[in-house]
């Protein structure tokens, strides 16, 4: 549920803050006068208005007893409004409140609740009748293990073959990290108050939070903004932020000279198909010139795949790799170079040559690898020129050694960034691009894209992004999150029309320039 201006919505939605950052701002709203009493009423009836519409819907499973978790603070208190208001809507409520100490607002709540005669369970196992529960234990800011009694509590709600709807973030899930403390409610759907918390744009929160949607209650702008800043250190990548910097539409009079030149240098006779996908990623992004560098034994393949591209035969290895670039070919003609797939790890000859020039540069698969065995990450804060890493988190880990756990995958990236001077893509179910200063999260994709060739294709399509952006000084970061989003918005179409299992790498090229891609209405 979105309430508001398309300006105002498209702000909202791009902000991911941590615990920190929400009290802040909810501090600042209280310190101007709003009564929290007020702010709990409009958020927890939003919330109920959200929920009674959704079991409104028609459905096999018709939702007629509600089982509500009260947590001691205003998350419960939340619960209590919802319960009052869905026990006016005629739905039989019962609550459970696994703690009796509760905070003086919430606990005038419960005293209401209690007069209008609304059921309270005494025991977990009383609500195992119920056809929804609503999950109200813990909202943001909860950095305690999840014990005892309390445990018990949610994993017998979690054995319950039954829908679960959290208020805020489900109980248990750190706001930062994603993190499962002890244990943690695992919802069907997650109401995320206010602002998105960035727990929902880490990878280890996926599973716990459901489908997950923002409740705007109208927090006013130049309170997120003087905590925030007007522009997010956080951002979460929207359809509308990604298609308004796409590089489109062209300009009429614009010719292929106008349209980048990206250089590819990738491919092996082992691993002929990487560079083939790669290209075809690369076509997608419209660049307007394309040169492949490849072994000289494939360079037919690649001129058979993709005829439009200047296909560079090189010197190969004993293995069929690619030895050293030829002589004759000089880096500094082209807006990017994009290397690694498929090159396996025989030399790292053409990587030595490519980070010594002045040309962006995208590096991924074995050119991640390669830079691993020169031990050189540090150098690159050192280059004329972007360096934009993709590692998944296996090559994330060879990169970056010392940075231990992959956990918090936002602050981790971050400090990845700052480390090694370049713009940061890991992979994962949520990509994060973090530079030094800032990082955003792709909050959208599909499991489908978890294919051998994926990232192949996203390196194709971000070099060629990369090679038009250059010619127009945009910065290599915001490249690297419209390519993200374009990658991931191509599979989730490819899985709508042909089920997660059926996407595989050569695929998802097919629908990176489906006309629907770019349509968000």
């Amino acid at each position: 549920m979105i309430l508001g201006t398309p300006d105002r919505t498209e702000q909202i939605q791009q902000f991911a803050v941590t615990a920190e950052q929400m009290q802040a701002i909810e501090s600042r709203i209280f310190e101007a006068g709003m009564p929290a009493a007020s702010l709990m009423e409009k958020a927890a009836g939003l919330v109920a208005r959200r929920i009674v519409e959704i079991l409104s819907s028609p459905s096999d499973r018709p939702v007629r007893v509600v089982g509500i978790l009260v947590g001691p603070g205003h998350n419960g208190g939340d619960a209590l409004v919802l319960a009052r208001e869905l026990f006016f809507q005629g739905y039989r409520v019962v609550l459970f409140s696994p703690i009796s100490k509760r905070k003086d607002l919430t606990d005038a709540h419960a005293q209401y609740v209690a007069s209008l005669g609304i059921e309270s369970a005494e025991a977990i196992a009383s609500l195992g009748h119920c056809d929804l529960i609503v999950d109200g234990m813990f909202g943001f800011g909860q950095t305690r293990p999840i014990e005892g009694e309390l445990a018990e509590v949610i994993e017998t709600v979690n054995s319950w073959n039954r829908p679960v709807f959290s208020i805020d973030i489900p109980s248990g899930i750190h706001t930062d990290t994603g993190e499962v403390l002890g244990t943690a409610i695992r919802a069907t759907r997650t109401f995320c108050l206010g602002l998105w918390k960035r727990a929902f744009l880490q990878d280890s929160a996926l599973e716990w939070v459901g489908s997950a949607e923002l409740v705007d209650f109208d927090i006013p702008l130049p309170d997120i903004h003087a905590v925030l800043g007007s522009s997010p250190q956080c951002r979460r990548i929207t359809p509308g932020f990604a298609i308004a910097h796409l590089p489109i539409p062209r300009h009429p009079a614009t010719h292929k000279y106008k349209q980048g030149h990206l250089l590819i240098v990738a491919g092996s006779s082992r691993y002929t198909g990487a560079a083939v996908l790669c290209g075809l990623g690369a076509r997608s992004s419209g660049v307007g010139m394309l040169s492949i560098a490849v072994p000289e034994s494939i360079k037919p393949l690649l001129s058979a795949q993709l005829p439009e591209a200047l296909i560079i035969g090189c010197p190969e290895t004993e293995d069929g790799a690619i030895a050293s670039l030829p002589e004759e070919l000089d880096l500094s003609r082209y807006d990017a170079i994009a290397c690694g797939p498929g090159l396996t790890s025989a030399s790292s000859s053409p990587l030595e040559a490519i980070l010594g020039c002045d040309r962006p540069v995208v590096l991924d698969a074995d050119g991640l690898n390669q830079l691993a065995q020169l031990g050189t990450i540090s150098t690159l804060s050192g280059r004329r020129a972007p360096t934009l890493l993709t590692p998944h988190p296996g090559e994330f880990k060879r990169l970056f050694p010392d940075l231990g756990d992959l956990g918090n995958r936002i602050a981790v990236t971050q400090e990845a960034a700052r480390l090694s001077g370049a713009v940061v893509l890991l992979k994962g179910a949520r990509v994060c691009i973090a530079t030094p200063e800032t990082v955003a999260v792709n909050p959208e994709s599909t499991p489908a894209l978890a294919r051998g060739g994926s990232g192949d294709v996203l390196t194709g399509l971000l070099g060629g992004l990369l090679a038009i952006g250059a010619l127009r000084d945009s910065p290599p970061e915001l490249t690297a999150q419209i390519a993200v989003w374009w990658h991931a918005r191509a599979g989730i179409l490819a899985a709508r029309d042909r089920t997660e299992l059926g996407v595989d790498a050569f695929t998802l090229t097919q629908y990176l320039t489906s006309k629907e891609l770019f349509d968000i209405s």
